[in-house]
């Protein structure tokens, strides 16, 4: 598990692609402070597992499944990515629950400044409207934004030059493809509320209704 608050950019040094599958390895400093193999580590919002590690560098194995639910099929050696460790118990949860699932693959459609802060429109490449709400969260390449606004098609966030300079939004334009984890909280209350839009046959309904969750403090 993680917050989405980004620890560093690291840098793409190598990057073996098989027929489905690749292997990354990633240029970094903070990561590498307290790693082991077998860690957890955030990679553009996609939980990767470290296999292997030296003194300035660490590798992943990306499966079929990873590319091609994320972005990471446009990345080449050079791109820079963010990183984040798993959450520790002891510290601070300065973000929001993210769990390194991806959800869909989104395009930056609109890049525009606000004052001291920059507004992100995002096209999300399948409908996920649904599990995003004004002043919500989001999860953008593993970054945990608050969603300005919702229409059909687009989501829009804004971030502060503190998020811009120590993520890879200072790199992101129009066009570009990025990962998007919705808030997996609405995730969980869909499927106890409609189940069958998870399983195509049910032959038990929930019993968790608005109601039940309204009277229990939901």
């Amino acid at each position: 598990m993680f917050t989405g608050i980004v620890e560093e950019i690291g840098t793409i040094s190598n990057l073996k692609r098989g027929v489905h599958s690749a292997t990354l390895t990633i240029k970094a400093k903070k990561i590498l402070e307290d790693i082991h193999i077998g860690d957890s580590i955030c990679v553009n919002g996609v939980c990767l597992t470290a296999t292997s590690y030296t003194p300035t560098t660490f590798c992943a194995d990306i499966m079929h499944e990873t590319l091609n639910r994320s972005s990471f099929q446009t990345l080449s050696i050079g791109d820079s990515v963010n990183l984040e460790r798993a959450m520790s118990a002891n510290g601070r949860f300065g973000g929001h629950f993210v769990s390194g699932h991806i959800d869909c693959i989104g395009r930056i459609s609109s890049v525009q400044k606000d004052d001291n802060a920059v507004v992100y429109a995002v096209e999300p490449s399948k409908n996920i409207s649904r599990f995003i709400v004004e002043k919500g969260s989001i999860a953008i390449d593993g970054i945990s934004l608050t969603v300005t606004k919702v229409t059909d098609s687009t989501l829009s966030i804004s971030a502060i030059p503190h998020t811009i300079r120590e993520t890879v939004l200072s790199q992101k334009r129009i066009g570009d493809m990025v990962n998007l984890e919705v808030d997996v909280i609405g995730k969980f209350v869909e499927k106890l509320l409609y189940p069958d839009r998870h399983q195509a046959s049910s032959e038990q309904s929930s019993s968790i209704t608005l109601s039940f969750l309204w009277e229990n403090g939901f």
